[in-house]
């Protein structure tokens, strides 16, 4: 609805509206659900409007940053895959150099806001976005991109407690671990629609390294997911409303491995898209346990 309005009023905008994939909003949702979290947690409740606004629409930004750059690096490749066909850099709707642009200008607005903040958040993100740049080169030259992206992914939760409290405790790296390796399991789903495709012009994933073991070792990405946000749980001294939540997200894992059974191209991507859910289940359980306690 929006794309169409941008394409009517604003035809020129609508290349850079797509290439910053403001048309999909799933990227920014699976960002700024542990972020909030993480943010929740830290505060012990409401962070207040300054970190929230800071925060959200830093994670919006950077998503948006992240694409024009992963655009830029897979100009060349992206014709050749199903479902980039369409992408703006592919068709030639936009140059590289505008790519490149817009990531740099993104990136320094949201190093603006983060310069509200303290010098410890400041300096790790710095560290997100080395991350941010390096994701859509990692594809040639390893098996295991997903990694820096959920690395990248999960640098909003070191930086909401370094915000929050000016500190980094033990308990912020095991949620950052709960979504590096929920972050890797969601991304494989995702390089699974892509994998005939990736096979054949070279481009590398977890899809591919995973082979034949692909449901097994997803599964069992899964069950570490919940075993870390049990430990969570734990740790922060959460209550029953969390762990409603992370009943809920057992399910929906149960959910996502039936649809990718078969690992046909649209089930894996229902299967990614599905994890919106996840990370809303997580964030309610935790909201609620701060909102009524």
């Amino acid at each position: 609805m929006i794309s169409q309005q941008i394409a009517q009023r604003w035809p020129s905008a609508l290349p850079y509206w797509q290439l910053t994939r403001m048309d999909k909003p799933i990227g920014s949702l699976l960002l700024l659900w542990p972020t909030w979290c993480a943010l929740w947690l830290a505060a012990e409740g409401w962070p207040g409007f300054h970190l929230f606004i800071v925060f959200t629409a830093g994670v919006i930004l950077m998503r948006a940053a992240g694409c024009a750059v992963n655009d830029y690096a897979d100009r060349k490749i992206d014709a050749y895959v199903e479902r980039t066909a369409a992408r703006p850099l592919a068709t030639g709707a936009l140059t590289p150099k505008s790519a490149l642009a817009l990531f740099m200008g993104l990136s320094i607005v949201a190093f603006l806001l983060v310069l509200t903040t303290n010098k410890l958040a400041i300096l790790l993100s710095l560290v997100a976005l080395v991350l941010a740049f390096a994701y859509p080169f990692a594809k040639r030259h390893t098996h295991l991109p997903q990694v820096v992206l959920g690395t990248a992914f999960s640098m909003g939760i070191p930086m909401a407690f370094a915000a929050v409290s000016g500190e980094v405790p033990p308990q912020a790296w095991l949620l950052f671990t709960a979504n590096l390796l929920w972050t890797l399991c969601y991304d494989t789903f995702y390089a699974m629609v892509d994998r005939d495709d990736d096979l054949q012009i070279g481009v590398k994933s977890t899809a591919i390294l995973f082979g034949d073991m692909d449901k097994a070792l997803t599964a069992t990405l899964q069950a570490l997911v919940v075993l870390a946000l049990l430990l969570i749980g734990s740790r922060f001294s959460l209550g029953i409303f969390y762990y409603l939540g992370l009943l809920a997200v057992g399910g929906l894992f149960a959910y996502q491995q039936w649809l990718i059974r078969d690992r046909e191209r649209e089930a894996c991507f229902q299967a990614f898209i599905n994890n919106n859910w996840v990370g809303f289940a997580i964030f309610l359980g935790i909201s609620l346990h701060f909102l009524l306690n």
